[in-house]
């Protein structure tokens, strides 16, 4: 029997997908959010050397183009599948869950890894705050859309049951977490509300929804969340600079603080969180688990979001929200 390595917080991508090469191989993978320079690219990449098929998503079809390219350029040999996929919107999202669905294959893993981060407050067409609608409502609409194709996967033949997985981010342990007590706060944040409040708030739905997921499949899914480090992205290409100064990411310039406590990762090191929450079978026992620095790590949850009463609080409230309940 081959023993798998210890993974931490230096891992990378690379190590984690030759780790689980022979698990990967028989499985289609969907990604959301696989621009250039982020992490889902850096994940879709890392998937695609070995996985039977790798659907990567985004709103511009040109960028998105240029990420399958870039993919393609490094494994010639791989098989990726393009969707347009705008999370913000709920009609967007149903066009885009029915194509996947009308595909021959089935869809054994989904990485819910895309996040609105402008830092301009909006609302969407639906009448929802950008960063709810694209980082929480939309994802969780998406999966339940999904759901019924990825639970039709025969196991026995996969080798493990379908997952999902939801990168969030250690801002999920900001104040409260996700409000839910107050709808029109949950849908459009309250007077004052800053994006990196935000942010923290949607992170937290998204740790509470895989815990909810997770609960409610229970032997015929897996879920996880995670925290996929302090990373160099994409993200900050937008107007987050205030207040990611005031937290200590940000210099005075707009270049990263070297001296950030705990240190920034690589594309690579931060996709590999995510990859073991994909993949990684000895996690299976731990489903609706929290995890960072590529193991699971409950302690580092906060109580908000660690709270199963609001879980499901949370599930109810979307559900509302999207106007329809999901049973799969």
């Amino acid at each position: 029997m081959t023993t798998l390595p210890t993974f931490h917080a230096r891992s990378t991508a690379d190590e984690v997908v030759e780790a689980f090469a022979s698990d990967i191989k028989s499985k289609n993978v969907l990604v959301t959010g696989t621009s250039l320079n982020g992490i889902g690219f850096e994940t879709a990449r890392a998937i695609a050397k070995y996985a039977n098929l790798v659907v990567i998503t985004g709103y511009n079809e040109e960028r998105l183009q240029l990420s399958k390219d870039a993919i393609l350029k490094i494994h010639p040999a791989a098989n990726v599948r393009t969707l347009l996929l705008d999370l913000s919107s709920f009609a967007a999202v149903r066009k885009a869950a029915a194509e996947v669905n009308a595909y021959p294959e089935t869809l054994h893993v989904l990485i819910n890894n895309a996040m609105p981060t402008s830092g301009v407050y909006s609302l969407t067409e639906d009448n929802i705050e950008i960063q709810m609608a694209g980082g929480h409502i939309g994802p969780f609409l998406f999966t339940n859309l999904l759901l019924p194709k990825m639970l039709a996967a025969d196991p026995s033949i996969s080798g493990s049951l379908p997952r999902v997985v939801f990168v969030s981010s250690i801002g999920h342990r900001q104040h409260n977490g996700v409000p839910i007590d107050y709808k029109d706060e949950f849908l459009r944040g309250k007077p004052g509300l800053t994006p990196l409040v935000r942010y923290g708030q949607v992170k937290s739905a998204n740790v509470l929804t895989a815990r909810q997921l997770a609960r409610r499949g229970r032997g015929r899914l897996e879920a996880f969340s995670l925290h996929p480090g302090g990373i160099w992205t994409n993200v900050f290409d937008g107007g987050l600079y205030p207040e990611l100064k005031a937290v200590g990411l940000v210099n005075d310039d707009g270049s990263r603080n070297e001296d950030f406590p705990g240190g920034w990762k690589t594309l690579s090191q931060g996709a590999a969180t995510t990859l073991i929450a994909a993949f990684d079978p000895r996690i299976s026992e731990h489903s609706g688990a929290y995890l960072d620095d590529s193991v699971v790590a409950e302690d580092k949850c906060a109580p908000h979001s660690a709270d199963m009463t609001r879980a499901r609080k949370l599930w109810e409230l979307t559900e509302d929200v999207i106007g329809e309940k999901f049973e799969w």
